[in-house]
């Protein structure tokens, strides 16, 4: 149960099947005008003395006024993806930032390099960069705004300027403190409550990847045995005079069925199961974005109890705690508004996929329907002349 809106009445004069209903889902806030449109494409290889590694063209267009220019065309590698990611994480510790794929193929689908795994790799950061530049936030993130713009060179250069190995320490440090300090005492009930759906949808997500991809090993295994009957019945036919045709028909069915077959696994691995994964991604995220803003309460949580201990002086702590508040509400801020969003994204994404595979389920039954029958007739007609033989 992912909280998904059920819709109650259709209109009488509009047929229910999967594509008019998912029609009928429309949020309250239809999208504003676009400003900024982004294309990864073109997949290139290199091969240096040291590594191997794949670039993609980005492609922006804008008609924001703090761009220089109206489209700009820069190619980055899966390490400046990450770069970007890191740098989105830190500057926005309680927004869900969205999930890159990972940099190594999950659970052998497909091989590294080759071009299957290229091409999901390129869909997967392409929506990544949508994502980023239809968030109200981080569209506006000066990194990702060099990311778009700065050549190769550039943007390297931009990577040095970093915060330096003994500030990175302390923020690791800080962060390990404040993990180690146990539970939050005043967490607001909604975080409690955001923590709790989130423990629920992982297992949720899970599972159902879990399904989605036993049911796409078993359509592959079910698809590799029909590509076998399908030439055994064209030799039959071969040797089999009075019932050649009726083979070889036979023989046809079961390749049309194979295709068909074929074109709903690929609708399952092009749509269903990257969705899944990337929703797995989503709640490691946000089980993440849900421990930085108790690391922040738990900050505040520590100097209140020193304030009520009389541990220092109380100006220098009342003024710290004041700090800490401002910095508590703004995380509480955007964390609920983010929240609301991912939700609304999550909704629709779930139910535009499953009535796709819904979609593509009808109409291979009913394309399999149609050559099944051809076949029961065929397997008739033999069974009469072999009887009447």
């Amino acid at each position: 149960d992912t909280s998904l809106t059920e819709v109650n009445s259709f209109s009488p004069s509009v047929p229910i099947s999967p594509s008019s209903m998912i029609n009928q889902y429309k949020f309250e806030d239809g999208p504003e005008l676009r400003d900024l449109f982004i294309t990864v494409d073109d997949p290139e290889s290199h091969i240096t003395a040291i590594e191997t590694f794949i670039t993609y063209r980005v492609v922006t267009k804008t008609t924001r006024g703090e761009f220089d220019s109206s489209e700009y065309e820069v190619r980055r590698r899966y390490q400046d993806f990450l770069w970007l990611k890191s740098k989105l994480e830190e500057a926005h510790p309680t927004l869900i930032i969205p999930p890159l794929p990972e940099k190594f193929i999950m659970k052998g689908m497909v091989e590294r390099f080759s071009d299957e795994f290229i091409e999901t790799r390129r869909k997967a950061l392409h929506k990544f960069l949508n994502r980023i530049a239809d968030h109200p936030t981080l569209t506006f993130n000066e990194d990702f705004k060099i990311f778009l713009t700065a050549q190769a060179w550039e943007l390297s250069s931009h990577k040095k300027q970093g915060p330096g190995l003994l500030s990175r320490m302390g923020q690791t440090v800080r962060a390990v403190a404040s993990s180690v300090r146990g539970a939050v005492k005043n967490r607001p009930e909604m975080f409690t409550e955001m923590n709790n759906y989130m423990e629920t949808f992982s297992q949720k997500i899970n599972l159902l990847d879990k399904i989605a991809h036993r049911i796409y090993k078993e359509e592959r295994d079910y698809c590799n045995e029909m590509k076998e009957y399908g030439p055994i019945h064209t030799l039959w036919s071969a040797s089999e005079e009075a019932i050649g045709d009726s083979l070889k028909g036979l023989a046809g069915c079961i390749d049309r069925c194979c295709r068909a077959t074929e074109r709903r696994m690929a609708g399952l691995s092009e749509h269903l199961l990257p969705m899944l994964h990337e929703y797995i991604l989503y709640s490691e995220i946000l089980m993440g974005v849900l421990k930085r803003r108790d690391q922040i309460q738990g900050e505040l949580d520590s100097k209140v109890d020193a304030l009520a201990n009389k541990k220092t002086e109380k100006d220098l702590f009342s003024e710290e705690i004041g700090k800490l508040e401002d910095k508590v509400e703004r995380a509480n801020n955007a964390l609920k508004a983010d929240w609301d969003r991912w939700k609304q994204n999550m909704q629709w994404d779930m139910r535009s996929t499953f009535t796709n595979v819904a979609e593509n389920n009808l109409r291979y039954y009913e394309e399999v329907k149609f050559f099944l029958s051809k076949m029961l007739f065929f397997h008739y007609f033999r069974e009469e002349v072999h009887g009447f033989s």
